[in-house]
């Protein structure tokens, strides 16, 4: 710590009151640090194999598609209307199950969110028809509604602002994670489980993916608090350094709006909403085409294209770890989001102009992938920092669900373009012009101290 200076330029004596507040100072911090440390590792876990349950069920039919695309004789726009219709189910109930958590808590929400959503993952695997087909997507994005909103306001109830960029990293592992996971898993099950039990290899990789999520639901109902006045497991010490932190936040932000309606007129939440698009569509598209595109280059076993796929997936958990740990380090957000969605948009163009080799595609996607995956992080911290008061969880949910709506459009026009060019890098290309778009969104659109903590005068 630097010394205070007089006039004459000599250094003064520090008093021993000064010496030992600034002990004081360093001690609580420490213990603030451990406080929220063990925080972290209490709720991180559960939240985090919850979401990868998810967005495994969700983005099964990526690997599903290349068995009953040609068993039910779907062509690629039926697919991309099917990929994206999931979201129409998740717009219209998003806000109500956000705001239903705020009156049963997150508990039971995700108690009946993950249930519901792994019975009708489970349901596609007696899919017959293009029409079962849309039911199935819009009945799971209608379960699978609220979760990701729910667990972005649970963590505000959690971390304040300065501490949840890495906090919220670490739960956007999560995607990363489930490719890794899913790709190998669903290409093994597709390649080497045909014809069990009197199956195809696509019926039984919906089953064994959905079914997981129910237990999941369960468990997670017993384990995690509400809120940290709940919890018993911790000290009233810890609690009051958590709750004490939280205030601050919510004093910092005493002029926010209060109201949905105030979300509605707020343009911070509509800037936000389109950012997310990209971020989502990035994501999405991963999850979405990549097993397509590398089989496009020649690979015909199936479970190497699921090993293939996870590449990305590998480095993205590095990415976001490193994006979203210097994000916090130097408390700036904007940036980050844009430099990593400029990087995907490197990634996607180059890919659609050059149409490489199986090895230079592979290194495209990683670059395309990873670097939109390393966005997630600082990214969701600003919604629960700019979108505050008792609006917060509407105001969170309504991003996402505007961000729902663009992604709606974006599967069926990927595989429109597929099928009227007979080639991907038109489909390509536009993910790339989405991803600089967003960037330029988020750079204009925010302020620059966006995310950062107030700092409150002495």
């Amino acid at each position: 710590m630097a010394k205070p200076i007089t006039t004459t330029g000599q250094p003064t004596m520090i008093t021993a009151r000064e010496s030992a507040d600034a002990v004081q100072a360093f001690t609580d911090e420490q213990f603030a640090q451990r406080t929220f440390a063990r925080v972290k590792w209490k709720i991180l876990p559960l939240l985090m194999i919850c979401y990868v349950l998810a967005l495994i069920d969700r983005n099964v039919i990526g690997f599903a598609k290349l068995g009953f695309m040609t068993d039910l004789g779907f062509g690629e726009m039926v697919y991309g209307i099917g990929a994206g219709i999931f979201f129409v189910g998740y717009i219209l109930f998003e806000i109500p199950s956000n705001l239903m958590l705020q009156r049963i808590g997150f508990r039971k929400t995700v108690l009946r969110i993950m249930i519901m959503w792994g019975i009708a993952c489970a349901a596609f695997s007696m899919m017959q028809s293009e029409t079962m087909f849309y039911i199935l997507r819009f009945a799971l994005g209608v379960a699978e509604a609220g979760f990701f909103p729910g667990v972005l306001l649970f963590l505000t109830l959690w971390v304040p602002r300065n501490r949840r960029a890495s906090v919220t990293a670490m739960f956007m592992a999560a995607i990363p994670i489930s490719g890794m996971i899913g790709g190998p898993l669903a290409g093994g099950i597709m390649q080497h489980m045909d014809g069990l039990f009197g199956l195809k290899g696509w019926q039984i990789l919906f089953l064994v993916a959905g079914l997981p999520a129910c237990v999941m639901g369960v468990g997670t109902y017993l384990l995690l608090d509400n809120s940290p006045k709940e919890a018993k497991w911790l000290s009233e010490q810890e609690r009051k350094v958590i709750l004490d932190e939280l205030a601050a936040d919510d004093t910092s932000n005493a002029n926010e709006h209060h109201s949905l309606w105030g979300a509605l007129r707020d343009k911070r939440v509509y800037v936000l909403a389109f950012t997310a698009l990209a971020v989502f569509s990035g994501a999405v598209a991963a999850a979405f085409w990549v097993p397509t595109i590398i089989r496009k280059t020649g690979i015909t076993d199936l479970f190497h294209v699921g090993l293939l796929s996870a590449l990305p997936f590998m480095v993205g958990v590095i990415a976001q770890y490193l994006v979203g740990k210097h994000s916090d380090k130097v408390m700036e957000r904007r940036w980050h989001v844009a430099v990593c969605l400029s990087i995907s948009a490197l990634g996607w163009l180059t890919l659609a102009i050059l149409q490489p080799s199986t090895t230079v595609s592979v290194i495209l996607l990683i670059i395309a992938t990873a670097s939109v995956l390393g966005a997630t992080g600082p990214f969701w911290t600003l919604p629960g920092s700019l979108l505050t008061g008792k609006a917060a969880a509407g105001s969170i949910a309504l991003v996402t669900t505007l961000a729902g709506v663009g992604n709606v459009f974006m599967p069926a026009l990927v595989g429109a373009l597929i099928d009227v060019t007979g080639s991907m890098a038109a489909s390509q290309a536009a993910y790339g012009v989405l991803m600089l778009t967003g960037a330029a969104t988020i750079l204009l659109g925010t302020p620059a101290e966006a995310g950062k903590p107030v700092v409150k005068a002495n």
